[in-house]
């Protein structure tokens, strides 16, 4: 005898609305800086005072496209200088020497604590401290005079202060110098980045310090001095507009403001150099994209083969020390 038992049908449940999430604040936000973006299209449509017809004449004649090669060739060798100059105080930061540690600081404390401006005025005048930069043997008439000549001069060759100083080679050497303290610090950063493993490596493969770092550290420590050193050479680029007050004719913002005390049109020609500025910028940031891809080149690609190492030992039933120490 079979009892029979009545089972209730289980209900469905019913189908999930899903709701998006509002973000009211967003579109909040997206007005506001609508009208924002409006009232200063306004201002630069409406308002006389730019006078866009007259910048836009002025600001690609050959004054100031003269003045944009001399920026640029100012830009180029003050960063040469820092460059070298800054891996050459790096390697003396991380020195054994204490000598050599400690005239690296102090030429980065200096340089880093006086303005680029400052410099580039004090390099400006330097011909008010030597009418004649010469070389030779150090302290010649005092030498001679200790033992009894008169006169006596060791001097090899020299040119005038007036000659040697110009306002080109004072900016130069003021921005480079100053940059120097700068990247002597990123090279150093990047320099200690690197995993002492390979200098204990090519130290026991017999290579000497000088190949050391010139074929392993710093090739890998690239990938750190790149990107900071892309910010700073755009750095430069706007920090050349500084040698003006040197002064310096050949230059991008001195050009400019010439035209502006001329013909008493300042804010057009403050646009102009705001324009210049802008697209050399974007000039060089497109190289500095290419320079890091350049240098991160098999970055991450260790990471993403031991994460797949790892799949294939979870799924064959293996451990995973194997994966991580192959």
């Amino acid at each position: 005898m079979s009892v029979g038992t009545d089972t209730p049908e289980r209900a469905r449940p019913e189908p999930i609305r899903a709701v998006p999430v509002r973000h009211p604040g967003r579109w909040v936000a997206v007005a506001v800086i609508g009208v924002l973006v409006a009232m200063f299209v306004h201002l630069l449509v409406t308002n006389k005072a730019f006078n866009w017809s007259f910048m836009v004449d002025e600001m690609f004649r050959p004054p100031i496209m003269a003045g944009v090669r001399g920026s640029l060739a100012l830009l180029l060798t003050a960063m040469l200088i820092g460059i070298v100059l800054g891996v050459v105080i790096a390697v003396m930061r991380l020195s054994e020497n204490p000598i050599l540690r400690g005239v690296a600081w102090a030429y980065t404390w200096f340089f880093r604590a006086v303005p680029r401006l400052v410099l580039a005025i004090l390099f400006g005048n330097l011909g008010i401290l030597w009418a004649r930069i010469e070389f030779g043997l150090p302290f010649d008439r005092q030498i001679g005079a200790l033992f009894g000549v008169d006169d006596f001069e060791a001097r090899l060759f020299g040119f005038s202060a007036v000659d040697i100083l110009t306002g080109f080679v004072a900016g130069m050497l003021a921005l480079g110098l100053s940059e120097a303290a700068y990247m002597a610090e990123i090279v150093r950063a990047g320099i200690q980045s690197v995993d002492e493993g390979q200098t204990e490596a090519a130290q026991a493969l017999g290579m000497r310090r000088g190949q050391i770092l010139r074929r392993i550290v710093l090739p890998q420590a690239m990938r750190v001095i790149v990107p900071p050193t892309g910010n700073e050479t755009i750095a430069m680029l706007k920090d050349t507009s500084l040698v003006a007050f040197v002064p310096v004719s050949t230059e991008l913002f001195f050009q400019l403001r010439a035209v502006s005390s001329r013909t008493y049109q300042v804010v057009p020609m403050l646009v102009a150099a705001t324009i210049w500025y802008l697209l050399l910028s974007s000039v060089l940031l497109v190289g500095q994209y290419y320079l890091e891809r350049n240098f991160s080149k098999g970055v991450g690609r260790s990471g993403r083969a031991k994460t797949r190492l790892r799949a294939i030992t979870a799924e064959s039933g293996g451990t995973t020390g194997k994966a991580d120490g192959a």
